[in-house]
């Protein structure tokens, strides 16, 4: 076995050689999903009735907030010193190093060697902390495997400045489903898996997880029949509703040998609303004790599926899922008899104004005032206002523009913004090359 192999086993996760024959258990249909838009119906019509439709419980599990920090987890260094000390400070600055190197890496989508390399006084600079999974300490010789939490603020410049442009996804909806003992679940009660992902730092990955608590409506919006629904219409309203472009469900399916003995875990990473599995393996904890530790490399791996999905261009959101855009009637010519209508309601009826919900990234009060007053400044925008506010993620904007969703696209592209289709609306980011639009 070799070093990460026996690493992995004295953390209780026993990482097979080649991915298993992984058959999930099928999809079945079930009727929730047409329970779950009828009580959701009840409740707008008649105003809460929808806590009829759940037991009283706290099922939330609220995710860490992962918007300060970039994590590089297992990191192993192996350093020799004169003291103890020494050994040990020095294992940290090599795991700085290599940290730098994998981060880069990840999040420009280029291989490891073409990392460029930071000095150690700036790497002291930028890293938020150390963590310490695994490490052995002697006389002269710290061996470890850590992590290494990068400051975002802080570490951005480099990032960014260094050449290429980063590469991330739309916001993607999380629904976890959990398999044990026969049955799925998601939100209807707290499971471990959701507990992973709410403990998952999310803030390095290439994919914009949106993770929902579930607590409130959750557990009727988003569960297993939802994850298993084809129809375009309710995923349009849920993506719209939690502020994300597209949805992936990863699934683990939980098979405990006896009470206290081994537990195997088989994953799946599905994508979109057809459920399309992208990747599956198996782990398998040696016990109970071992189940967190083995849920969150489970993580840890799916999290690399849907990156390698992302730089192969497979993770495009489905263009179902974007509501389509009705033609403008055309204009009916006046007759004689018209000639003399009022000429304010010629000039109303003539402005073609439409509201778009507009995602963009909120990393503080002072981004969003600066979001806010480039967009009210937009040529033929005529408000802006805010729908649902997220310092540290994403928050949608409501925009009243005069003219179709085409020309609101290209005076965005010619303002410097990067637009990205989305539900009812568009994903706009800073830093898009301004566009030409022409004579």
């Amino acid at each position: 076995m070799d070093f990460h192999g026996q690493l992995a086993k004295r953390r209780g996760v026993i990482a097979y050689p080649s991915e298993p024959n992984l058959a999930p258990q099928p999809r079945t249909r079930l009727l929730w999903p047409t329970l779950g838009a009828a009580a959701l119906a009840l409740a707008i019509a008649g105003g809460g009735l929808i806590r009829a439709q759940l037991a009283p419980g706290d099922r939330g599990v609220a995710p860490v907030d992962s918007s300060s920090n970039l994590e590089v987890t297992n990191v192993a260094v192996d350093v020799s010193g004169k003291t103890a000390e020494q050994a040990r400070m020095g294992g940290w600055r090599e795991a700085q190093r290599k940290a730098w190197k994998v981060l880069y890496a990840r999040i420009h989508a280029v291989p490891l060697d073409q990392a460029p390399s930071l000095p150690d006084s700036t790497l002291d600079s930028i890293v938020a902390g150390i963590e310490v999974e695994d490490e052995e300490i002697g006389a002269t010789r710290y061996i470890a495997k850590l992590g290494v939490l990068f400051d975002r603020a802080r570490t951005a410049g480099f990032l960014g400045g260094a050449g290429g442009e980063i590469v991330r996804s739309q916001p993607m909806l999380v629904i976890p489903v959990e398999f044990s003992g026969g049955a799925g679940q998601v939100f209807e009660r707290k499971t471990e898996w959701q507990r992973a992902w709410a403990r998952f730092r999310a803030g390095a990955s290439a994919i914009d997880y949106v993770r929902p608590v579930g607590d409130g409506a959750d557990p009727v919006m988003l569960n297993l029949g939802q994850a298993g629904r084809r129809g375009r219409g309710w995923w349009r309203l849920l993506l719209d509703q939690y502020g994300a472009s597209d949805v992936v469900v990863p699934e683990v399916h939980l098979h405990r040998a006896w009470p206290g003995g081994p537990i195997r875990a088989d994953f799946v990473a599905r994508h979109g609303p057809d459920g399309d599995a992208l990747g599956a393996f198996t782990l398998v904890a040696a016990d109970d004790t071992q189940l967190d530790a083995t849920l969150d490399e489970g993580i840890r791996r799916i999290d690399a599926i849907y990156t390698d999905a992302l730089h192969a261009g497979g993770l495009s959101p489905d263009p179902t899922l974007v509501p389509p855009v009705l033609p403008a009637p055309p204009p009916t010519a006046l007759s004689d008899d018209q000639s003399g209508e009022d000429p304010l309601a010629q000039i109303i009826s003539d402005i073609n104004t439409q509201s778009y919900t507009l995602q963009v990234d909120t990393q503080d009060g002072a981004t969003l005032d600066a979001a806010l007053a480039a967009l009210r400044g937009l040529p033929g925008m005529h408000a802006v206002s805010v729908n649902s506010l997220a310092l540290g993620g994403v928050s949608l904007l409501r925009g009243t523009f005069e003219g179709d969703r085409d020309a609101l696209k290209l005076a965005l592209q010619s303002h410097g913004w990067r637009v990205d289709d989305a539900a009812n609306g568009f994903r706009i980011r800073r830093g898009g090359p301004p566009v030409n639009p022409g004579p």
